[in-house]
């Protein structure tokens, strides 16, 4: 085929990206816009665990609402399947890597007891701040009060989101993972809990550390989530922080060298 033939469907296909994008992030907006004033109006009168309730699965349900949009309408392929299986499996740190926004979207769309480890501005984000506070969500600016809080919610059978690089991969794919925190160790060694780690795989960087949000996305943009190793509750934070990251680091990047075997396998 000529590039004469080409040129009008890859135009076609580019208006399509851009109409796409808007489509995407007003969908977005609207979802989260709409339950914030009844989040607002309940966090206050509704007893702590009906609210708690009642704030995770609004975002669970909103969520899945908006990814269905986006398979519908703006050509994205999302491969979650792998993700139920840890529904009905008990209190556990979810460990994931972060290399999209729409990480955290995705993961609480299929979770309906998950409690996500926030940044303090975002928890203040007028978007998205009545809604996590509602469903007890845990801010990160205190780390022993997030560390407390966290073991809190797991001991009442909560399973704790977690992205241990905290922000967003920079340059992926080429770097498959920054350097982790010892926040996922210190939670998870303070409420004597497992360590399930989720591998996140992205077809593009949308949505990325430095990807400008209007910028328009490469379509079919699709994702897969998938189970990775259980770690046991760690007992040497540091150890366990340098042992996990290697784990990333080997499963999200082909070439780098195999990791030792460990007694936490």
């Amino acid at each position: 085929m000529n590039a004469e033939a080409t040129r009008p469907a890859s135009l076609l296909w580019s208006v399509y990206e851009h109409v796409a994008m808007v489509v995407g992030l007003s969908a977005l907006a609207l979802v989260c816009l709409s339950w914030t004033p009844p989040a607002l109006a309940l966090y206050p009168v509704l007893p702590r665990p009906l609210g708690r309730w009642l704030g995770r699965q609004a975002i669970m349900r909103g969520f899945r609402l908006y990814v269905g949009i986006l398979r519908l309408l703006c050509a994205c392929r999302f491969d979650l399947t792998e993700i139920d299986a840890l529904r009905d499996q008990g209190p556990m740190v979810i460990a994931a890597n972060h290399p999209s926004l729409l990480d955290a979207v995705l993961i609480t769309s299929r979770l309906p007891n998950a409690v996500c480890f926030m940044k303090a501005d975002l928890m203040d984000n007028p978007l998205l701040g009545a809604g996590a506070r509602l469903a007890r969500y845990v801010r990160n600016d205190n780390l022993l009060t997030a560390v407390l809080n966290c073991r809190r919610e797991l001991q009442q059978g909560a399973q704790v989101l977690i992205f241990p690089e905290g922000t967003r991969t920079r340059g992926y794919p080429a770097n498959p993972i920054n350097p982790l925190s010892r926040s996922t160790a210190l939670i998870a060694a303070r409420a004597e809990v497992p360590v399930q780690t989720l591998i996140v795989e992205f077809s593009s960087p949308y949505l990325g550390k430095g990807w400008p949000i209007w910028r328009r996305p490469i379509l079919p943009l699709t994702c897969r989530v998938r189970l990775g190793r259980r770690f046991e509750a760690p007992h040497n934070p540091r150890a366990f922080t340098q042992e996990l990251e290697a784990y990333f680091r080997a499963m999200l990047d082909p070439s780098s060298p195999p990791m030792a075997s460990s007694a936490a396998a």
